[in-house]
């Protein structure tokens, strides 16, 4: 099997919100994250508008991949994430929207921001006090250390440590 190149996470942080937001209204709405399906990733795989392939990530081995839906909807889902719990971090392979939260015509804002607080809620739960690496797009770098407090660790890595995971955590869960 052919192995691939590490991918240099490219999300936009549109808005640190309190869950997600519906961009018409400003409501917003509570949501869950939890593991995708075999089912899941059909629906997001099959003539979808997703960047990345969701069904080779879910394939392999030693990572977790998520979903973010709204509280009482499951079979909507608004962005996924997929992560491997290291020796002492989590590392974010995958993060993205769902094609729907886009672009200018997006309909919910949070998203991105959420599901890396998720990362930093689970980082904590497996030991990790938080702590959360990913590569980065260079261009980049000055974004995620603005609106998620990452370090630029040196090259296109970033590290969200113990203080920002908290702050991230605070805003999407409560601990």
């Amino acid at each position: 099997m052919r192995s691939r190149k590490a991918l240099n996470l490219n999300f936009e942080v549109d808005k640190l919100t309190n869950s997600i937001e519906y961009v018409v209204t400003g409501d917003t709405f509570q949501t869950e994250i939890s593991l995708v399906s075999a089912e899941d990733i059909k629906v997001v795989s099959k003539g979808s508008k997703w960047q990345f392939d969701w069904k080779h990530e879910y394939k392999q081995p030693g990572r977790e991949v998520y979903k973010l839906t709204i509280f009482g909807n499951p079979a909507v889902i608004h962005g996924m994430i997929s992560l491997e719990v290291k020796e002492d971090h989590v590392y974010m392979h995958l993060v993205e929207s769902a094609p729907f939260n886009k672009g200018k015509t997006k309909m919910y804002v949070g998203v991105p921001g959420n599901l890396v607080a998720f990362a930093c809620r689970l980082s904590f739960q497996r030991g990790h006090e938080g702590n959360v690496s990913f590569l980065s797009k260079t261009q980049l770098i000055e974004h995620y250390k603005k609106t998620l407090g990452a370090s630029h660790f040196g090259g296109r890595i970033m590290i969200i440590e113990t203080k920002a995971a908290a702050c991230l955590i605070d805003r999407y869960f409560k601990m």
